[in-house]
């Protein structure tokens, strides 16, 4: 497939949300320009790569419009305001149907904003629209019954992964710099990784959310971007509570994520695994994970080499996703169920057959997974691994030695454990294989260390831009 090729930088829609802010304060740029730039790159692109599935131009510029007039009279919202952010179809978006990748739903608007977006708009941040997601978030691949294949944006003929892959492409060419991803076992992390940018799933109950996920204390909101840096400035507009979320955590007075100088890495303790339990990891991969230790090396940090020692206990976690998957159906009348996709329909019918003794196992098989990272926390309060053990496949072949239809947590084994133990945990953008598929590595923490994860992305993704930037720039040899 012929792709068009996304701008050269330096244009509005290729600068960071930072970047973005300080010049509209400047008066160096105004909120219409940067969105009528995002929704024009969206126009040319997403014939492609399909990212977006829906979009509200009308209300984007004039929210733009009402942006451009508050910083005119010097009273911005807040630090985002006038940025354009996308949202993964999942998440409610009042104005905007929310579809779930599903032909079982309806085009009817929501409307009410879910508590991210609520948070959003609250500083002045502007929905552009809703990005691709797979049927209801059950795969980790986002190709949907509705709107079909996501396409990567390093090459179209391979998989952006999921469930959160529109964001991740909308992300990686530049079509809005913020956006709202889910993941309830991998689904920030995996497209993320696959498509060479930054996502972070915060530890659960860091961002709100309503009305609650059928998967429930899997399902994590949390930031896509290409920045660490970028990825804090949302996240730390909507990390906050909200009344319709019961487990929403409180936000302690003048805390705060975002990437400000801060501490080094100086004596942080820090485990490496290449694998968790042993799964064979891309040589590429495995090079990439051990240049980041290199780099956290350099930082001051003191890494350690582990050799695999958990078991993220998969056969859990599918009770879990099935169960969830079931609760989903029984919630769906006739009409709706037989416009299910097969694959959601086989993982529900799975889930009918749970026992109540099955599911109590694998809530108990669930803690003792978070024990044991939780001990070794106690001696490594970082840990840095693989986001996965595979590069980005080809769409028409699918992962490797798994059906087409299955859910991903076969070929990500090293994702869905953190949505057990609700640990935040990171993918960062380092490196890709010869023929150009981007590899992701993943930096964990325990519970409740979002910032601490954040602070080490941040520190992480700058020292490697830094060192790619001095290669690119030596001189070549005679």
């Amino acid at each position: 497939m012929n792709a068009p090729a996304p701008s050269r930088p330096a244009e509005l829609c290729d600068l960071s949300a930072a970047d973005l802010a300080t010049m509209y304060r400047s008066g160096a740029a105004s909120p219409r320009e940067v969105v009528r730039a995002v929704l024009d790159r969206i126009g040319r692109l997403n014939p492609v790569y399909n990212a977006y599935v829906h979009l509200d131009e009308t209300a984007a510029l004039r929210l733009a419009d009402e942006s451009h007039a508050r910083f005119a009279q010097g009273e911005p919202l807040g630090s985002l305001d006038g940025i354009p952010f996308g949202v993964k179809d999942l998440i409610d978006v009042a104005g905007m149907p929310t579809r779930r990748g599903s032909l079982a739903t309806d085009a009817a608007p929501a409307t009410r904003d879910a508590p991210a977006v609520a948070r959003l708009r609250e500083q002045g941040a502007i929905p552009i629209g809703k990005t691709a997601t797979s049927e209801f978030g059950w795969q980790c691949v986002t190709d949907s019954p509705l709107s079909g294949m996501t396409r990567n944006p390093r090459n179209p003929a391979w998989t952006a992964g999921g469930s959160s892959g529109g964001a991740a492409v909308a992300a990686a060419l530049g079509l809005a710099p913020l956006h709202v991803g889910t993941d309830g076992a991998g689904s920030i992390r995996i497209p993320a990784s696959f498509c060479g940018v930054f996502g972070f799933k915060p530890t659960y109950g860091r961002v709100a959310h309503a009305p609650a996920a059928h998967t429930g204390s899997l399902f994590h909101a949390g930031p896509i971007a290409r920045t660490p840096r970028d990825a804090a400035l949302l996240f730390d507009a909507i990390a906050r509570p909200d009344a319709r979320d019961w487990q929403a955590l409180p936000r302690s007075p003048g805390e705060s994520f975002r990437m400000g100088r801060g501490p080094s890495l100086s004596g942080a303790r820090v485990a490496v695994l290449v694998s968790l339990d042993g799964t064979p990891v891309a040589p590429e991969i495995a090079a990439a994970v051990g240049d980041a230790a290199q780099r956290l090396e350099a930082l001051g940090a003191q890494v350690d080499r582990l050799d695999p020692m958990i078991d993220g206990d998969i056969d859990a976690f599918r009770v879990l996703w099935c169960a969830g998957a079931f609760k989903l159906w029984r919630r769906l009348d006739e009409r709706a169920r037989a416009a299910v996709g097969p694959g959601l329909a086989r993982i529900a019918e799975a889930g009918s057959r749970v026992t109540v003794a099955e599911l109590q196992d694998a809530e108990d098989a669930r803690g003792a997974l978070a024990n044991r990272f939780q001990a070794l926390h106690a001696r490594y309060p970082l840990l840095l691994l693989p986001t996965l053990p595979i590069l980005p496949f080809d769409n028409e072949a699918g992962p490797p030695d798994a059906g087409r239809e299955a859910f991903g947590a076969e070929w990500s084994p090293f994702t869905f454990p953190f949505n057990m133990t609700q640990q935040p945990a990171a993918s960062l953008p380092l490196g890709a294989s010869p023929d150009g598929r981007p590899i992701g590595i993943q930096l964990v923490g325990p519970k409740h260390a979002d910032a601490s994860v954040l602070r080490a992305a941040h520190l992480l993704f700058e020292a490697a831009a830094a060192a790619d930037h001095a290669t690119r720039a030596e001189p070549a040899s005679a």
